[in-house]
């Protein structure tokens, strides 16, 4: 199963670097459907699909898993074509940023290194439809969104795995620092922290079905970082000293309201609200904001209104076009809703239950209390108030090192 004889589709064999890289930005990347499945032998185990992204992670998946004698097969999505929006573009080279050609091209490298089969995939239209414009819808709702976490539900978890049984895996393995355990006693899939704590992804994963859990391997979960490092380096993988992806993919500097408005130009549309009032939480006029879609939740900086005590946004008034600020204990709250909930070790809990909550990545899971309002939405009751519950953002539940379930904060 190794080597070009696996492959049938020529716009994804390892071909010279050329190709490939013009694959990554235009409409070279074969479609999901265009992929033509690998010739099996009766009898021979399945291969596994690896979820190349063109860093040190996803790379070093694909080398374990060489290593170990699996057989496996290379898939890189082409998610956004780079070449859009030129007027984003920075003179300088986009570092840091995942998903961009050189990322492409960074993959192919290691499974030319690895010598297994290797597809770019193109996802562009999925990951528009299901990322890029609810993306910049939320944000101009008044939400704070989490691309990479709708990323992971409908395209990376959803689609490549559609692709890969289409080709003739009938699993993916991401580079992900996560862990999935089966369960005897209940027959369900469970969604499990990192062991190495600091770099932990699984706030990211709440939205995993039980379809996509049985079928996804997170071959990283019991690693720390340094150990992936040496790993990789051991195992000479030609990326293994890459510095890890920071910014949005989609996003070349970083400026997300740039990208909102250089976006709905490009649709031939115009951004729906004008400048309005900055208020207080008790209606005060203070100033002037020039576009809810700048703002967010909890930021201070950027405000233009100088009240001689520290403001931050309280709310984001989208009905009437204002911001609202306050002081820093009016940003906390002790209760929210959640929508398009995803229970993992059940359907739907029978009552209340007892839970850790995580209302951003980096938060600390704070004790609450989860009601079940109905199969997917739920009220969150925290035991002590919490700085900054955002709209937009995931709610994600814990029990110890499990990952109960999560949803989206109203």
């Amino acid at each position: 199963m190794h080597g070009k004889s696996a492959m049938a589709n020529p716009l994804t064999q390892l071909e010279p670097l050329r190709a490939v890289t013009e694959a990554a930005c235009g409409p070279l990347a074969a479609a999901p459907d265009e992929i033509l499945p690998l010739v099996i032998s009766p009898g021979a185990v399945a291969p596994v699909a690896v979820a190349m992204s063109g860093g040190v992670d996803s790379s070093t998946v694909a080398a374990i898993m060489n290593e170990r004698g699996q057989s496996i097969i290379g898939l890189t999505m082409q998610l956004w074509n780079q070449r859009r929006l030129p007027q984003l573009q920075s003179a300088e080279p986009a570092q840091h940023r995942c998903c961009s050609i050189d990322d492409v091209y960074d993959a192919r490298r290691v499974a030319e290194h690895l010598r297994i089969p290797f597809y770019v995939v193109n996802f562009e239209r999925e990951f528009e439809k299901n990322v890029i414009r609810p993306f910049v819808d939320d944000y101009l709702e008044g939400r704070t969104p989490i691309p990479c976490t709708l990323c992971n539900n409908h395209v990376k978890f959803d689609q490549l795995l559609v692709t890969a049984r289409q080709i003739g895996a009938d699993r993916i393995a991401t580079g992900h620092y996560a862990r999935v355990r089966h369960n005897p006693d209940t027959g369900r899939y469970e969604l499990l922290r990192a062991t190495d704590e600091s770099k932990d992804q699984s706030y990211f994963l709440f939205g995993l079905t039980q379809d996509q859990l049985a079928h996804t391997d997170f071959p990283l979960g019991e690693l720390s970082k340094n150990e992936v490092r040496d790993i990789a380096h051991r195992l000479q993988v030609p990326v293994a000293g890459k510095p890890e992806s920071q910014e949005i993919c989609f996003v070349p500097t970083g400026n997300y309201v740039r990208f909102i408005e250089g976006y709905l130009q490009e649709q031939g549309k115009r951004l729906p609200e004008d400048a309005g009032d900055i208020v207080s939480t008790s209606g005060e006029v203070l100033g002037r904001h020039n576009g809810l879609h700048r703002y967010t939740v909890g930021q201070r900086k950027g405000l233009g209104i100088s009240e001689g005590r520290p403001m931050y946004v309280v709310a984001l008034d989208r009905a009437k076009n204002r911001l609202v600020v306050g002081d820093d204990c009016e940003l906390r709250s002790t209760t929210c809703e959640v929508r398009d909930v995803n229970w993992i070790p059940y359907d739907i809990p029978r009552g209340v239950v007892e839970a850790k909550v995580r209302i951003r990545n980096r938060h600390e899971p704070a004790d609450a209390e989860i009601t079940p309002l109905d199969a997917t939405t739920a009220r969150i009751s925290f035991r002590e108030p919490q700085r900054a519950v955002t709209p937009g953002q995931a709610a994600v539940f814990y029990s110890g090192e499990q990952v109960l379930g999560g949803g989206w904060i109203r």
